[in-house]
């Protein structure tokens, strides 16, 4: 391959954005319908990610959702969306941005208008992800080639203190 060649596989023209796009429909949510062009992945990258995400009018990007482990961003370029972020509501426009810091937060975005809603949304790539979805009372435990969901309510929670008196009983 010549350096010219490798040099265009880096570069995705905007007339070539929506090779590769898949639809998404969240399985906790029958009103989600994205349709995902994965960027980063066509150039190669892998430790950052960054997607082009258009939802019809009157859909959601996912369902409610919120991380652990990597942030996540989005950056509003055409239509008006809603996005649902703990327990408010803020319409979102061209030009508008949102970022989720791990601090478990919950959010999603839906399309208010009648045109689709076309955003970037991006972050951290690491071959562990644990998110909340808590309408559904589930915890995701995503690897690399794999998800494990588990219900929220069956599990048990300690904090550090109670689980270290836990694995020292008896020394």
């Amino acid at each position: 391959m010549s350096e010219e060649d490798n040099q265009k596989t880096h570069v995705i023209k905007a007339d070539d954005q929506e090779d590769g796009t898949i639809r998404i429909s969240h399985p906790f949510n029958p009103n989600s319908e994205l349709y995902y062009s994965p960027l980063s992945d066509r150039v190669g990258m892998q430790r950052s990610q960054l997607a082009k995400g258009r939802i019809p009018p009157g859909k959601e990007s996912f369902e409610l959702h919120s991380h652990r482990v990597q942030e996540e961003f989005i950056f509003i370029l055409e239509g008006k969306g809603e996005l649902e972020i703990g327990e408010e509501k803020i319409e979102l426009g061209p030009g508008d941005y949102a970022g989720f810091p791990c601090d478990g937060l919950a959010h999603n975005l839906a399309n208010i208008g009648n045109v689709d809603l076309v955003y970037l949304m991006g972050g951290e790539r690491s071959e562990l992800e644990i998110a909340e979805f808590p309408r559904q009372g589930k915890i995701m435990v995503a690897g690399k080639d794999s998800l494990t969901l588990f219900d929220k309510d069956k599990g048990e929670t300690y904090s550090l203190e109670a689980w270290r008196k836990l694995a020292t009983k008896g020394d």
